[in-house]
């Protein structure tokens, strides 16, 4: 490694130390406040987003999984519990009877609208109060200029 090298390894660590960190903060607030006013989870939360925004408002669980980040198990019991509440249900493929679907039902839809500007208000005000923190300023700043 040379000498050129070493602070900007540093400098990426710290950038990175920093995002981490405002998305630990960031999706605490967003799960805190999603769980308390709507009964969901943020990846239940993001579940329907994804599913909601599908052109036939359905995806093959495993499209689904990668989507929000999840493995094949995680998304299983996810949408398990979607099903439970009436907000998406799992569906074979015709095509493929080992292919499963994850489909948003009307009420999951409506779910997800009700929630949506709780959410974007609640990002926007976690990115504002991080703003406030030396630590995480530095990648808010980074964040809102890429946009």
């Amino acid at each position: 490694m040379t000498t050129k090298q070493q602070p900007r390894t540093a400098s990426d660590q710290a950038m990175w130390d920093s995002v981490l960190g405002l998305h630990t903060f960031v999706e605490r607030q967003l799960a805190h406040t999603l769980q308390r006013r709507f009964g969901v989870g943020l990846s239940e939360y993001r579940a329907l987003e994804v599913l909601t925004r599908a052109e036939k408002g359905e995806h093959r669980m495993q499209e689904l999984a990668d989507r929000i980040g999840l493995g094949q198990s995680s998304v299983t019991r996810l949408v398990g519990r979607l099903e439970s509440a009436g907000y998406a249900y799992k569906d074979t493929c015709d095509d493929d009877k080992r292919g499963v679907y994850a489909v948003i039902t009307d009420a999951g839809r409506k779910h997800y609208q009700d929630a949506r500007s709780t959410y974007a208000d609640v990002l926007g005000s976690a990115l504002d109060a991080a703003s406030d923190d030396d630590q995480l300023a530095r990648a808010v700043r980074a964040l809102r200029g890429a946009a």
